[in-house]
């Protein structure tokens, strides 16, 4: 019966697993449901900046700021090509599919691209995993920040971010990118790479039709205004791509931990098979051996 007790032991070692698998299935639901919350209260700040930052780079303002100037922005003080920035968005923790390896293949594509092109790639990364994974490479990681849990603080992104805007107004960096999972859906989370710098202008129709220049009307100057506007805009997109990133997460950590937990109950359906087939021929060769000790008898 020596085979039968390692397959009983197999079998409880299986069932631990799945109610640790299925406990965690149940956290990552809960957590889930919070994110999403964060994630709704978050858009409507962030559509309607976006709008407002649509306009603006659609206008024509008397003061020209250097994330609304619309040049091919590759141009730095000593009249090298300037880099590329990209701010990388992954998670703390592991144990939610392929989800950062998905985003991670599309930036290492862009990476490179960049590198045969003759261009310099600067990262920002937000998450344990991304440090991980892009410290191994060659490009240069000029800021990054972890640990920011299930609830992020604004406070804590500001300094990466900060180090990107400075670059890009000093003409180090010619294009900042912003690359994290977008949610669609609890099965569904798309790798999504948004141009941060310079602001694109807006795609709404009535604008793009109008066929003649305007701006808005500042207090106190346009300068004071845009630069504090500007920023907010920028904080409140990196904020959002966070949170919604968080969402996506735990909505793979869920869907993983109910596959685990699926293939857990098939792996004891199969163990308890074999254990009970071992058991059968265990009983079989006793039988076997009781009825030829009574006939030598």
């Amino acid at each position: 019966m020596s085979g039968a007790k390692e397959i009983r032991t197999q079998i409880k070692s299986v069932n631990n697993t799945q109610k640790i698998t299925t406990a965690m299935e149940m956290v990552a639901a809960s957590k889930m449901r919070g994110a999403q919350q964060r994630m709704r209260q978050a858009q409507p700040y962030a559509e309607k900046m976006r709008q407002v930052i649509g306009h603006l780079a659609q206008a024509n303002p008397d003061y020209s700021h250097p994330f609304l100037q619309r040049g091919d922005g590759n141009a730095s003080s000593d009249g090298k090509s300037g880099a590329v920035g990209y701010i990388i968005i992954s998670s703390d923790r592991g144990l939610c599919g392929g989800l950062n390896n998905n985003l991670f293949r599309g930036v290492l594509r862009e990476l490179m691209a960049h590198r045969k092109a003759g261009e310099e790639a600067r990262l920002c990364t937000v998450g344990s995993k991304a440090i991980q994974f892009f410290s191994r490479l060659s490009a240069p990681i000029i800021g990054e920040v972890s640990q920011l849990g299930d609830t992020p603080r604004l406070q804590d992104l500001i300094g990466t971010i900060r180090v990107m805007m400075d670059q890009f107004e000093a003409g180090e960096i010619s294009r900042v990118l912003l690359c994290y999972n977008r949610f669609v859906n609890t099965m569904t989370q798309a790798p999504t790479m948004e141009q941060l710098l310079p602001l694109p202008p807006s795609d709404e129709p009535e604008l793009v039709e109008r066929g003649h220049t305007w701006d808005y009307i500042y207090e106190p100057s346009a300068e004071e205004a845009l630069s504090l506007l500007l920023e907010r805009y920028l904080e409140s997109l990196v904020y959002q791509a966070v949170v919604e990133n968080i969402a996506c997460e735990q909505a793979a950590r869920m869907v993983a931990m109910k596959s685990a937990s699926d293939n857990a109950g098939k792996l004891i359906d199969e163990l308890n098979l074999a254990y009970n087939k071992a058991r059968q021929a265990a009983i079989t060769t006793e039988l076997s051996e009781i009825v030829a000790g009574a006939e030598a008898v």
